[in-house]
């Protein structure tokens, strides 16, 4: 990608969520200067938080990013924004004027939000070598194949209201910690506990396996035999230690959910926890396929846990058994 490319693709990516951004001041604005007397459309914003929560993302996220992907032929921002949606979702939560929650525990939790989203996004540009837009996820790519002439349309609910569904599922306690004024307790610090592990286990899982890529990449360059598998580090211990990172970043927020009286909210990250599943499936198979690092990773996959770190098997065992 050139140089102006790269600048585009970040220009649009900064005004993108201006719309809703813009709609939420003033809602905001006429809210609070004319409380007394609101007309259906502001009573209807104030009174369904959640709703229109629903409604910026349908709108702003669903339509247009698909329309932008559509004219550049990649979905590449819906990848950028699984990293900031959930930052805009906790601020638009404790602005809206219904809000009513403890602030000391919304702090700790926009702070911990904050954490993830410069974690993750950190990792998103070091992967794509610090380029907006690159590339779209290599499963959009290869549904892209798969549907052919149809994908314009299938990408709009396979993309994108697919995302609507998960982003706005597992963010549900970021809307409850806004929506109940409860006083902190023991629970709020082992729900932040659990979302800094999960936070730090995936920083250093990703930082192992952008290390891994890029000296295989190096060795590639040199003509030299590649390393077929990385089993180091936090990778000793589990196939997907990020991943495991992660969900525990999810499953932390249902904790804080839960001490406020809410614990329905799980089903957000169990779903997200459902997809994180496949995805590992999908991502063995493809590792399968790879004829330089298949024997290697069959031998991974029979002595070492899949997302829980724990102790590897005997490789020797292993053998034996299989025998």
């Amino acid at each position: 990608m050139g140089r102006s490319g790269n600048l585009k693709n970040a220009i649009v990516a900064f005004l993108v969520p201006l719309p809703s951004i813009l709609f939420h001041l003033y809602f905001l604005d006429h809210f609070h200067s004319n409380s007394s007397s609101l007309s259906s459309l502001w009573s209807w914003c104030f009174h369904h938080p959640l709703l229109l929560a629903n409604v910026f993302f349908f709108f702003n996220v669903n339509v247009l990013f698909w329309i932008i992907g559509h004219i550049q032929s990649s979905n590449w921002m819906i990848d950028l924004y699984w990293t900031v949606i959930p930052v805009l979702l906790i601020h638009y939560y404790a602005t809206h004027p219904s809000a009513q929650f403890d602030g000391l525990r919304s702090k700790i939790v926009i702070v911990l939000t904050w954490v993830w989203s410069i974690r993750l996004t950190h990792n998103y540009f070091r992967r794509e070598k610090w380029q907006w837009g690159a590339r779209e996820d290599w499963r959009f790519a290869d549904m892209r194949l798969q549907y052919g002439k149809h994908w314009w349309w299938i990408s709009f609910f396979s993309v994108y209201f697919a995302q609507q569904i998960f982003l706005i599922g597992i963010c549900l306690p970021l809307y409850v910690v806004h929506s109940v004024d409860k006083p902190m307790n023991i629970w709020d610090l082992v729900a932040a506990g659990v979302c800094l592990c999960g936070i730090v286990i995936a920083y250093f899982a990703d930082t192992q396996l952008h290390n891994f890529v890029t000296r295989n990449t190096k060795l590639k360059e040199l003509g030299k035999p590649m390393v077929p598998n990385l089993d180091r580090g936090l990778w000793q211990y589990s196939r997907h230690p990020n991943y495991f990172g992660e969900q525990l970043w999810w499953w932390g927020l249902v904790v804080f959910a839960w001490n406020l009286g809410h614990g329905w909210t799980f089903v957000g990250s169990l779903i997200n926890s459902m997809c994180f599943a496949y995805v590992t499936v999908l991502v063995e198979q493809r590792m399968l396929k790879q004829e330089y690092r298949a024997e290697a990773y069959r031998l991974y996959q029979k002595t070492t846990s899949v997302w829980v770190p724990w102790f590897r098997s005997s490789a020797i065992a292993v053998k034996d058994k299989d025998t």
